[in-house]
């Protein structure tokens, strides 16, 4: 009988260093023999990612959104996640569910009741096995997005009441379920936030029962 892969997302506004190190774990897993894929959300798939254009792009009404996101998620879910991780994979996803209470219920002001219910009628209240947050305030993650991308789309558009009840949503999360995640400062250098990950990344291969490599 297979063993089920592991499934590991990424978490945080935009700006918080989510792209920067992403492929960093990628590589620290796969070196030490861990069979992974890589994905993001909204996207995934072929219809993913038209969807994603279009909640990037496209003024929308909240409702709108939000089901879009979940109609994005739930084929990204069963098309790609679910058989991955049936087949024994490992998944690193950039974006989960959790973005939604962040963004639609936090930052938007809809509630996490409202995507509770869409995240149990969807995905059958699927969570992932571990989240890493990397958690950043919003002034420095604003400075990072302004050196780093020419064209904002539509949510990083956003103004800085937004963002900050955005990542109150993100800490509200991490306190009521708090052994799923972990949190990163990343307002650190790059190597000292890499550091961090690689001590957590090595207690979950252990508890995988894989030996991590030494760097």
């Amino acid at each position: 009988m297979t063993t089920r892969g592991c499934f590991m997302t990424l978490e945080g506004l935009d700006g918080a260093g989510k792209s920067t190190h992403i492929e960093w774990i990628a590589h620290t897993l796969r070196a030490a023999g861990v069979d992974l894929i890589c994905s993001r959300e909204p996207g995934g798939t072929a219809l993913g990612e038209r969807l994603r254009e279009i909640l990037l792009r496209d003024a929308m009404d909240l409702r709108a959104e939000t089901l879009l996101m979940f109609a994005a998620r739930s084929e990204h879910w069963y098309q790609h996640i679910q058989p991955a991780l049936a087949r024994g994979q490992w998944v690193l996803c950039d974006r989960y569910t959790d973005a939604s209470y962040a963004y639609q219920g936090g930052g938007r002001g809809l509630g996490a009741p409202a995507i509770e219910v869409l995240e149990n009628w969807a995905l059958q209240g699927v969570k992932p096995d571990h989240t890493i947050l990397f958690d950043i305030p919003l002034e420095v993650a604003r400075a990072r997005l302004e050196r780093g991308r020419e064209h904002a789309d539509r949510f990083e558009r956003e103004g800085a009441a937004f963002f900050e009840r955005t990542r109150a949503a993100y800490l509200a999360r991490v306190a009521e379920d708090p052994t799923r995640f972990h949190v990163v400062d990343a307002r650190q250098a790059i190597a000292e936030v890499r550091s961090d990950l690689a001590c957590f990344l090595h207690e979950v291969m252990r508890s995988h029962g894989i030996a991590p490599v030494a760097p």
